[in-house]
Order: structure tokens, then C-alpha cells, then sequence
């Protein structure tokens, strides 16, 4: 066998190696690439599909509304909003549909009513209880240091000591200078 063979085999096997380590990253997208969300014909009613669909939250998703969810459900629906506008129905009448199908829970922002109160007030009503706490802590907390400062009053045996201490103190600086 000739020498020189085995080198170019081995440069030939690195670049091919080199090769599908840069193209793998630049095809990487292509594997996840999805097919374009599906338009109306009428331009008109495609926006007021968007614009109502907005509105709505994904019964999937439930984070994101009707109209940036890609998923299935999603899809079907916002074709159903299509078809109910093309027949004429109002935003209401698509709400009211959409509501007696899937509950208050498809509206994006639900009424307030007895039954969505707390997720209304909830998150301030906890705030409050919170700040309400934090400012009792605070304030016992401070009034159990000052009993405590209070309580430490020294006993005359305990202030004699102290005096003496002090009283050293001050000769001992007075013959340092």
C-alpha cells in the first residue's frame, strides 16, 4: 500500500467530519419548520378573525390567546370564528357561542362575577394581607428590643464595675500622651 494514501484518507474523513458539523446547525431549522398558519380568502375578515381571536385564550395553550396559539385546537377554532363571521355573526354573538361551549374560561379577561371574584381581587387582597403582616412583624419586633433595652438596667454592683473600668481607662489614655 502507498504511504501518502492513508493521509489523504484521513484528511478526506476530517473534512466530511468538519462538514457535517457546520451543516448540522444551519439544517437544524429546517427539521422544526411548520407550515404556514391557514388565511381566509377575505382579507377583512381574516383581521376582525385576529383582532376577535385575540381576545380569546387558547383552552390549550391557556397562556397565550387564540390568535399566537398554533396549537390543533386553536386552529379549529380560529377557523369556526371564520366561518361564524363570514355567515355575519357579531363579536358578541362569537363570544356568547365561544362562553356556553367553554365557560368564562375562553375569554381572555373574564367578567367579573361571583365566581371569578378572587382571580380579580385576589392578588391584591394577598398583597394587602402580606404588607399588613410584614408591618405587624416590624412593628412588634421593635417594641420587643425597646422592653428588652429597658429591661437592662444594670445593678449597682454592675455600674460600680463600669465606673471603675471607665475610670482606668481614662488614667491609662492620660499617660499614653
Amino acid at each position: 500500500m502507498r504511504p501518502w494514501i492513508l493521509p489523504i484518507a484521513r484528511r478526506c474523513a476530517l473534512g466530511l467530519a468538519l462538514a457535517a458539523t457546520l451543516a448540522g446547525p444551519v439544517m437544524l431549522p429546517a427539521a422544526y419548520a411548520k407550515e404556514a398558519p391557514e388565511l381566509g380568502n377575505d382579507p377583512a375578515i381574516e383581521h376582525h378573525m385576529m383582532r376577535l381571536a385575540a381576545t380569546l385564550r387558547c383552552l390549550q395553550c391557556q397562556n397565550q390567546t387564540l390568535a399566537a396559539s398554533e396549537a390543533p385546537l386553536a386552529v379549529d377554532l380560529r377557523q369556526e370564528i371564520r366561518e361564524m363571521l363570514a355567515k355575519g355573526e357579531t363579536d358578541a354573538q362569537i363570544r356568547s357561542y365561544l362562553v356556553a361551549r367553554y365557560g368564562n374560561f375562553v375569554l381572555y379577561r373574564p367578567p367579573v362575577q361571583d365566581d371569578t371574584i378572587l382571580l380579580w381581587f385576589g392578588p391584591g387582597l394577598l398583597l394587602v394581607g402580606g404588607l399588613a403582616a410584614l408591618y405587624f412583624t416590624l412593628k412588634r419586633r421593635a417594641t420587643q428590643s425597646l422592653a428588652a433595652a429597658s429591661d437592662a438596667t444594670l445593678s449597682a454592683e454592675d455600674a460600680k464595675r463600669a465606673q471603675r473600668l471607665l475610670q482606668e481607662g481614662a488614667g491609662e489614655e492620660s499617660h499614653l500622651s
